[in-house]
């Protein structure tokens, strides 16, 4: 049986079309693997999969007795049900080492760099696999939506010189117009329920013992959003209500670098103590704040301590 390979739960373009390179890097060294995700694609990963003509993996919801290798994610608040009988093989990732762990060795990059992308890239290069078109248009993508077109502070040169090469592969002139184009997608909000918005790129955390959740929308004009802001207010608390100390949703304009943070919480301190910026009222204003896994997650979890 082939083994899967896997992004996180409510998986975004990285997660998405990590899977579908890992799976045609693995498959090519020998292994048998079929990409797989926890979810449908979002509208930006949609638009990047059409854009380059690639297939969005099977959903997968268990994984109970299956091999997988994980992308993109080693934590097991973001992984499915079943994984205390799954086999983990592998891991590329470019987030902190989770709390997965396995009874043989593992093969397993884990890179400080921007996006899983990047270090995918790397892969393909340090085992001499030609890089299909397809699929660096797909990792070019997903890199600078992690990165947020190179503003995120989680970007390095390691995803700059990444994103040069790919464009090459890719056939790509404008890696910047084509940045823009894709977080215009991402922006769209019409037609788009509260859950689908709140979920779209969403984590739950465990930080000392509390349930917490952090979702994040990025667009390129925070005015996009003041017609549902309502109604995120009110699926987040409806999120927290589902057993969570609490719910933070970052609401991240690219063009101006700084993130507004919707709180539900059953200790509002908490986002004093982790950023220095009482809120006003249910939100705060963070400038300079763009990136969930290296500017809000750990000061998170030091408040929390």
């Amino acid at each position: 049986m082939a083994a899967l390979v896997l992004g996180h739960m409510n998986p975004d373009t990285d997660s998405i079309i990590s899977a579908i390179a890992a799976a045609d890097l693995y498959s090519k060294r020998g292994f048998e693997v079929t990409p797989a995700a926890q979810g449908a694609p979002t509208p930006e990963t949609e638009f990047v999969l059409k854009k380059f003509g690639l297939t969005a993996p099977q959903v997968v919801e268990d994984v109970a007795g299956k091999d997988l290798y994980l992308v993109d994610y080693s934590d097991l608040a973001q992984a499915p049900k079943g994984m205390d009988s799954a086999t983990v093989l592998g891991i590329v990732d470019h987030h902190k080492l989770g709390d997965v762990t396995t009874s043989s060795p593992l093969e397993a990059w884990i890179w400080p760099v921007g996006c899983t992308g990047t270090v995918l890239k790397n892969m393909y290069d340090f085992y001499g696999v030609e890089l299909p078109k397809a699929i660096a248009g797909g990792l070019l993508c997903a890199i600078l939506s992690d990165t947020v077109m190179f503003k995120s502070p989680t970007c390095t040169e390691a995803d700059k010189k990444a994103v040069e090469a790919l464009a090459k592969v890719a056939g790509v002139e404008d890696v910047m117009a084509l940045g823009m184009e894709m977080f215009t997608v991402k922006s769209a909000v019409d037609g788009a329920s509260m859950s689908d918005l709140v979920f779209r790129d969403y984590k739950d955390f465990d930080m000392n013992g509390h349930k917490v959740g952090i979702g994040q929308l990025e667009v390129v004009d925070l005015s996009i959003l003041d017609k549902v802001k309502d109604g995120l207010k009110a699926e987040i608390a409806k999120v927290k209500g589902e057993g969570r100390h609490s719910v933070f949703l970052l609401l991240t304009d690219i063009m101006k670098e700084g993130s507004e943070m919707l709180i539900v919480s059953d200790d509002p301190a908490v986002v004093e103590k982790a950023f220095g910026v009482k809120p006003d009222g249910d939100s705060v204003w963070l400038p300079g704040v763009m990136s969930r896994k290296k500017q809000v997650v750990p000061n998170f979890e030091k408040a929390f301590k």
